[in-house]
């Protein structure tokens, strides 16, 4: 097996840099908070949080109790997923690499001592300062470049475009409380179709189109948040799979590991 790499975040953009890292040989593992709220829940590690274990593409996840577990784990052709918001087994794991994909478009807490690798996805790192390198997550011709002087661009705001829709895609909580799920991931919605119900009010869809998002059904969410979205494309789209963006960020990361390790080779 290569070099140990652990991962802030098993969301779906974080599980598709997983997934790329253990195909490509590393050992890999995932560091999650206690109750993620996930809403591409079928192409993430974090759902190991909440059933004992994931799969996508192949690669199998499952929860570790402790750092030590996660490390035998990591040895396997499993990757282990630790509840560690803070880090704080990186310390005592001692990985070759770190990669922040908590994608919070700020910096919680990742820093550039953490290992002799450390590669930050999305805004809120400076190359060379937070991380050695940064991986551009906008949607565009730069998602998945290496950035190794300077920072990712800046957050818009707004959700990338897809079949002409953005913000339409979203689907936000109408009230703060807990969710009860109507219409789950992969079911075909029309517009003003319900597709679930927070303390009687009703999150209602935008457009036609497919459900590719929904957060854990007995989630307690606030007012506002994001809590599942609608693919235009339908069933033109397999939401059990690796997205594209997912994949350009996993390709971004892959090459800015190798290219630290091997200038570390050459300099030994």
């Amino acid at each position: 097996m290569r070099e140990l790499i652990i991962i802030r975040g098993a969301g779906d953009l974080a599980s598709g840099v997983g997934h790329r890292l253990k195909k490509g040989g590393f050992r890999v593992i995932m560091l999650e908070i206690e109750k993620p709220t996930v809403i591409r829940r079928t192409v993430s590690f974090a759902t190991a949080v909440f059933a004992g274990e994931a799969e996508i593409e192949g690669i199998k996840a499952v929860k570790a109790d402790t750092y030590q577990e996660a490390a035998a784990l990591s040895r396997t052709n499993i990757i282990p997923v630790l509840i560690d918001p803070t880090g704080e087994s990186i310390k005592a794991l001692k990985p070759d690499g770190v990669v922040d994909c908590i994608l919070a478009k700020k910096n919680l807490g990742t820093n550039i001592h953490m290992a002799p690798a450390v590669v930050a996805a999305g805004p809120g790192f400076t190359a060379g300062i937070d991380a050695h390198a940064v991986v551009e997550t906008n949607r565009g011709h730069y998602l998945g470049r290496v950035i190794w002087d300077g920072s990712a661009e800046p957050n818009t705001g707004t959700p990338g475009d897809i079949g002409g829709y953005s913000k339409e895609r979203l689907i936000k909580a109408p009230a703060q409380g807990r969710v009860r799920i109507i219409r789950d991931i992969g079911s075909m919605v029309k517009a003003g179709d319900p597709l679930c119900e927070i303390e009687g009010k009703y999150a209602l869809a935008a457009i036609d189109g497919l459900v590719r998002g929904m957060i854990i059904d007995g989630s307690q969410v606030y007012e506002g948040m994001k809590i599942g979205d609608v693919d235009p494309r339908g069933s033109k789209i397999d939401y059990r799979t690796i997205s594209d963006k997912a994949r350009a960020i996993g390709g971004g990361v892959l090459e800015a590991l190798l290219s630290i390790f091997d200038r570390r080779d050459m300099d030994a």
